[in-house]
């Protein structure tokens, strides 16, 4: 029996409204001691490798915003290689106890540039992370980017909690998704990276998966313009359907002709049982 393989598309879009793209993201291959960047899309097998894929959210005035999501990524790149390499030498390592360590770092870095820089003052981030190992899918999250899981037989469902007021109410079922979505205090956060508040409290877990069943990362402008079922049509149909779109294009474009008020951005991955391949290396 083969591994999982895994599929991906990845595309990040600035919006009609906004003059630039605060949103960032990110997949990368653990090898052993080798760490490679992915492409915005690809296939390989986790046969022999684990995969991270991550979506960040910046906000800030100016640019910080934008820098705020790309140091983010950018740290996210250094510190979780030092860990898998810890894994590939035979030091045993909990998965979720290093995503908690990870987000704690990264907002302590955020929070020092934000002290030392007038340009980084008040600058923030969301971050939602995917690490596929053989047999399961450990993520971590803050903020209201979210992470989907798609199984092949079932409904879909949410992860990720939204940090905000309008996330609890929904959680609590005070409010349906219509109401959340005209919800005044719907983009008010109260759990981000970088941001004034020196303890963070990520949500970290994991699921085990199946062959066929997808994840879809998304920042909050995606879903400004698809709803929930909207989002479940799109990332299942056939890749790439008859238009010739990935996942991730089919999602920002829908999402795009109904608002693209925000940023937007989303990456899918699918599980699949197919012959081993080697990861694709970066693509324009």
């Amino acid at each position: 029996m083969h591994a999982p393989d895994l599929r991906w598309s990845g595309l990040t879009h600035k919006g009609k409204v906004r003059p630039n793209n605060e949103d960032a993201f990110l997949g990368l291959c653990f090898e052993g001691h080798d760490v490679r960047y992915l492409g915005k899309t690809g296939e390989a097998s986790v046969s022999n490798a684990d995969f991270v894929f991550a979506v960040s959210d910046g906000m800030g005035g100016a640019q910080s915003g934008e820098f705020a999501s790309r140091i983010t990524i950018e740290k996210l790149s250094h510190w979780l290689p030092k860990s898998f390499q810890m894994s590939a030498l035979g030091v045993a390592v909990n998965q979720t106890e290093l995503l908690v360590e990870v987000f704690h770092s990264i907002h302590g870095e955020l929070l020092n540039l934000s002290r030392s820089y007038e340009e980084c003052r008040g600058m923030g981030t969301t971050l939602s992370m995917c690490w596929f190992t053989p047999e399961r899918v450990y993520f971590g999250h803050i903020g209201d980017s979210r992470i989907y899981h798609l199984p092949k037989s079932g409904d879909m469902h949410q992860l990720t909690h939204d940090h905000t007021h309008t996330g609890w109410l929904r959680r609590k079922g005070q409010i349906n998704e219509r109401e959340a979505r005209s919800h005044p205090m719907r983009h008010s956060l109260n759990q981000a990276l970088g941001t004034g508040r020196q303890i963070v409290e990520p949500q970290v877990g994991a699921v085990v998966y199946e062959p066929g069943d997808r994840f879809l990362l998304c920042s909050d402008g995606l879903t400004d313009g698809l709803w929930d079922r909207h989002l479940d049509e799109f990332a299942r149909l056939p890749n790439p359907d008859e238009t010739g779109r990935n996942p991730a294009q089919r999602l920002i474009d829908e999402s795009l002709e109904r608002s693209g008020r925000d940023n937007l951005t989303a990456m899918v991955i699918e599980t699949n049982r197919a012959a081993s391949l080697p990861p694709q290396m970066p693509t324009s």
